[in-house]
């Protein structure tokens, strides 16, 4: 089994569903919605005890593992598809480092479009985060929101939705893909293009079960996870002008933000990117430099 907690249709699902298809005569089976309650911070440790063959998970969520997993969705560090593909190739050799430490194999990334904020009511003005109650992906949206007065708060995507039917959540930060496959409007009718991010999933291997496959065996799955990550980020060329209109369909009010939201959003994230540095150490240090120097 191939697991995720995203529904299917997003990016992750449709990764694995891609993954299964390439990967033929290899059986695999693609299942979502955190089969087993099984999230994204507790996939890599249910892959490593065999629980699932392959385990997807959303790299921010594994930001207390290690810092590196929160390079992708640092504000405003990679925003658009071609500084994302080239913060990957920089990191790529970290989180395969990363991942083997945590017990499993990486074998493919899976980008996602733009980060945006779902909301309630519009959000335009600095003003208009104070006291919002906002769920987000990992602890540096977390801090970063807070410090512009949010009531931020993480959460895996699996609990976003009880939290907005009992009201207890205004906004979110998410993708339109990750909104869509949630059907956040049917709660949040608005969507601020705040340019915040670009993240990745990761999709990693059982050691154990891999090795079990034959060498022909091993590397059609090698072979299939390059062909999955390719097509990826040639869907995400289309992947976010076909969110929006799916949105506006059903009612989303989507705008820019105001110049003075932007900047504070700017101000706060590059206080949380040296934060993060910080912690990071020097293996983060050398791959932000050469992504820099890239």
């Amino acid at each position: 089994m191939a697991a995720t907690e995203y529904p299917a249709g997003a990016m992750p699902a449709e990764a694995l569903v891609r993954l299964a298809e390439a990967a033929r005569p290899l059986r695999i089976e693609p299942a979502f919605d955190a089969p087993q309650g099984v999230r994204s911070a507790a996939m890599p440790r249910a892959v490593a005890e065999g629980k699932f063959a392959i385990g997807d998970a959303f790299a921010g969520a594994l930001g207390a593992l290690d810092p590196i997993f929160l390079l992708s969705s640092l504000p405003f560090l990679a925003t658009s598809a071609a500084e994302s593909k080239r913060l990957l190739a920089a990191a790529r050799p970290a989180y395969q480092a990363a991942l083997e430490t945590l017990g499993v194999t990486l074998l493919h990334v899976t980008p996602w479009p733009p980060t945006g904020l779902w909301s309630r009511k519009p959000v335009a003005t600095p003003e208009d985060l104070r006291g919002l109650r906002v769920r987000t992906y990992d602890a540096t949206g977390t801090t970063t929101l807070a410090s512009l007065g949010a009531v931020a708060e993480q959460l895996s995507f699996q609990a976003v939705a009880a939290r907005l039917a009992d009201g207890s959540l205004d906004a979110v930060l998410s993708s339109g893909d990750g909104g869509a496959g949630r059907r956040l409007w049917e709660h949040l009718p608005h969507f601020t293009e705040i340019g915040y991010a670009m993240p990745v999933s990761v999709a990693f291997g059982d050691p154990a079960k891999l090795r079990l496959l034959g060498e022909t065996d091993r590397a059609a799955l090698e072979r299939a996870a390059t062909r999955t990550e390719a097509g990826l980020w040639t869907l995400l060329e289309t992947r976010d002008a076909a969110n929006q209109a799916r949105m506006r369909a059903n009612g989303v009010t989507i705008a820019a933000p105001g110049a003075a939201l932007l900047a504070a959003l700017k101000q706060a994230g590059a206080t949380a990117v040296t934060e993060w540095e910080a912690k990071a150490g020097s293996a983060g240090s050398e791959v932000l430099a050469a992504y820099r120097v890239g």
